[in-house]
């Protein structure tokens, strides 16, 4: 069982009171992540004890050296029951992987194993807002926190506020005030942030103490009276309603993580500092490419700085988004040297990027042989713009049979192409039973 759902929906409750309820008589296999959960397995079935895996932060296990799709399968051959919990914004990074923000080797097996192992589950969703009825049904608990909780709620879930979410979201915020906690809500800001640029935790107390500066000068700097460092860590990591405090503590004692509902909920624009800050932390080509893919969108002069320092370093996936940063900015000769030397490097998405952008530029000989060497290579994607470009060119038996390959191979994009090419045809039998509107629709061009 999966649980999918936003930080302090309830995730981990309602898969502990599963199993208490369902399984109150097996043992609890909790591995701390993917290499442990084989080991796990391999325990489980040797000694035969009856045992449910618990996967809280099931992307902590995903990959080739994990939860991939043949240990799935021998989960569910051995009858192993595994309780799963997974934050939204994660499960739909692995749910449907990109290609244009690609990564090492490494990262892109993890990737589309874990994609390959979500399409495999049917997970529950859980709303953080619950029905009328589920709140009813709760009103008719005599837990006094339910019942406070029913009554002060508001507009936040049940659960949120159980969990303190909102309460210490507001107090983080108040606390940067005059006479409040200044520098603690400057250290917790900057955690919040370095957490959105993709650096992963935990947080050294010297990198904290160095991003916070910028924060407390923004809010007003010595005129907020900002108290001293010790008082102003002491106030961050202080548990809150016995729940959880807002700088979260870690096996190193002087590192620390962030409450993930303050990460959820700050939408705010990340200040160029952090980004800088936290790209003097690092220097490996991965983190640093993770960098860059949150800061793709967000900050696309400082991504285009950390994919180069990666690319630099050797990493081709960092190469190939550099190109597609490149493209979308329309610097297309730029992005054609990046993309071109990823994909000298083996890089099938690259490769299938550049017969995009070739394609575009109405290069069709070099797209063509671009489409079908990602391909050739396995890149579906690719297949499809392959037969989009056939079918563009009149090349209507080529382009089916690359459409078809695509189809087969399950991409729902294809296999609506295709049902169009034999519509324009006349072959209005086959197409209806692919897509019963194909004749409505024309072909388009899919990207990675």
């Amino acid at each position: 069982m999966l649980v999918v759902g936003d930080s302090t929906a309830g995730k981990t409750r309602a898969c502990f009171e599963a199993l208490r309820a369902q399984l109150p008589e097996y043992r609890v296999v909790a591995p701390a992540g993917g290499p442990d959960l084989l080991t796990a397995v391999e325990v489980i079935d040797r000694t035969a004890v009856r045992c449910v895996v618990w996967l809280d932060d099931l992307e902590s296990c995903l990959g080739p050296d994990g939860l991939e799709p043949g240990l799935l399968a021998e989960l569910i051959r051995l009858r192993i029951p595994v309780l799963a919990t997974m934050r939204h914004q994660q499960f739909e990074t692995f749910a449907a992987p990109k290609a244009d923000y690609g990564t090492s080797t490494e990262h892109a097996r993890t990737a589309t194993a874990g994609a390959r192992v979500l399409r495999q589950l049917d997970p529950i969703e859980l709303d953080r807002i619950w029905t009328p009825s589920e709140l009813e049904r709760a009103g008719e608990t005599e837990d006094d926190r339910i019942t406070d909780a029913l009554a002060h709620h508001g507009p936040h879930g049940l659960t949120e506020y159980l969990a303190a979410g909102p309460a210490l979201f507001q107090e983080w915020h108040r606390a940067a005030r005059p006479g409040g906690h200044p520098r603690a809500a400057a250290l917790i800001a900057a955690a919040v942030d370095l957490a959105r640029t993709g650096l992963h935790p935990p947080y050294p107390l010297d990198l904290l103490t160095s991003a916070h500066e910028p924060y407390l000068t923004a809010a007003g700097g010595p005129f907020l009276r900002p108290e001293p460092l010790d008082a102003a860590l002491e106030w961050a990591t202080r548990r809150r309603q016995g729940v959880t405090s807002m700088l979260v503590p870690t096996q190193d004692p002087n590192a620390w993580d962030v409450f993930d509902y303050l990460t959820d909920h700050t939408h705010t624009t990340v200040p160029d500092t952090t980004w800088h800050t936290a790209l003097q932390h690092t220097t490996d080509p991965d983190e640093l490419l993770t960098l860059g893919f949150h800061a793709h969108k967000a900050a696309p002069v400082i991504a285009e700085n950390i994919y180069r320092l990666a690319a630099d370093a050797g990493h081709t996936g960092a190469t190939a988004n550099l190109g597609n940063l490149l493209a979308e900015a329309g610097r297309t000769d730029e992005a054609e040297a990046a993309f071109r030397l990823a994909a000298d490097a083996g890089h099938t998405g690259a490769t299938a990027n550049l017969g995009l952008l070739l394609a575009e530029a109405g290069r069709t000989d070099e797209a063509e042989a671009a489409f079908r060497l990602a391909a050739d290579a396995g890149h579906t994607g690719a297949t499809i713009n392959l037969g989009l470009l056939l079918a563009e060119a009149g090349r209507t038996d080529e382009a089916e049979a690359a459409l078809r390959l695509a189809a087969d191979a399950g991409h729902t994009g294809a296999t609506a192409n295709l049902g169009n090419l034999l519509a324009e045809a006349g072959r209005t039998d086959e197409a209806e039973i692919l897509l019963p509107s194909a004749r409505r629709r024309r072909p388009q061009r899919h990207g990675d």
